[in-house]
C-alpha cells in the first residue's frame, strides 16, 4: 500500500513530535540524574535540589509532556483531516 504525500507528511510530523518529546523525557530522566549530586548542593524548600527535581519536578514535566502531546496531536489530526471528532 502506497502512502500519499499528505499521509507521509502527517507521519513525518508525528515522528518528529514524538522524537522531540522523547528527547525532553530523556533529558529530564537521565541528564538531570547525572547531575543530581551537583544539584544537591542547592536547597529548595529545605530539600536538596536534586531530590526535589526528581520527587516533584520530573513528575510535573512528565505530565506536561503528556498534555503537550495530546494537544499537539489533536491539532495535527485536525490539520490533516484525520481527527476522530470534527
Amino acid at each position: 500500500m502506497q502512502l500519499s504525500a499528505r499521509q507521509r507528511a502527517y507521519w513525518r510530523r508525528t515522528r518528529l513530535l514524538t522524537a522531540a518529546l522523547l528527547a525532553v523525557w530523556f533529558a529530564v530522566t537521565f541528564v538531570c540524574a547525572y547531575y543530581a549530586e551537583t544539584l544537591n548542593e542547592f536547597e529548595l524548600f529545605g530539600f536538596p535540589l536534586g531530590f526535589y527535581v526528581f520527587a516533584q519536578g520530573a513528575l510535573i514535566v512528565y505530565l506536561a509532556i503528556i498534555a503537550l502531546y495530546v494537544f499537539l496531536m489533536n491539532r495535527l489530526d485536525h490539520a490533516y483531516g484525520v481527527a476522530e471528532r470534527r
